[in-house]
């Protein structure tokens, strides 16, 4: 099964506030693009470790903005041509429809019963005009499955914590509250997962 090298986009603004992005088109942010620099780093010695080349990776990017800035810092500090990877739909964040650009608790103040519900089942739970984690990892699934090679990734929390969930490594509702960091490198092999920070 090939291997993937995960990275979450560098932070953005709507990080630092809390805000839930989803769809919503953000730009990183000075530390995010240090981040995606330190994320390169890491990369190199982990192909380093292994003896193989950079280029010898596919690189596939969620189409959102703040992933695409960081694969492009990424490439670009590996020595690769910033543009060349792929982009696919499939790896963009999880929906959160009517919520985007929203906090947790300006959502509870106005609806704290559909919160509430929210939080009793994270994993099947879909936002007004949103998706559950369940549909993303539906998706993440359908992308994996058309993976042939070794392959770095820029994309976002949630398409981390359903990689987590379909490799078994947490179970589903668990994966829903896993923290996934800016400025780390995730490494899923053989049914488990490093992570290089």
């Amino acid at each position: 099964m090939p291997i993937l090298y995960f990275v979450r986009h560098g932070e953005t603004d709507f990080n630092v506030a809390h805000r839930l992005q989803g769809r919503f088109e953000t730009s990183i942010n000075g530390r995010g693009r240090d981040q995606a620099r330190h994320c390169a780093g890491l990369l190199s010695d982990l192909f380093v470790r292994e003896r193989r080349e950079a280029a010898g990776f596919a690189y596939a990017c969620s189409p959102l903005k703040r992933a695409r800035e960081t694969m492009e810092i990424l490439r670009a500090t590996l020595g690769l041509d910033p543009a060349g990877y792929t982009v696919d739909e499939r790896l963009q964040e999880i929906s959160y429809g009517q919520w985007e650009g929203s906090t947790l608790p300006e959502i509870g103040a106005r609806d704290a019963q559909l919160l509430a519900r929210r939080e009793q089942d994270k994993w099947g739970f879909r936002p007004p005009g949103g998706e559950s984690y369940r549909d993303v990892a539906e998706r993440v699934a359908s992308w994996y499955a058309s993976v042939s090679s070794n392959t770095v990734i820029a994309a976002h929390g949630g398409i981390a914590r359903a990689l987590m969930a379909n490799f078994g490594i947490l179970p589903e509702e668990e994966a829903t509250f896993a923290e996934v960091a800016h400025g780390a490198v995730y490494v899923f092999a053989d049914g488990a997962m490093a992570r290089y920070a």
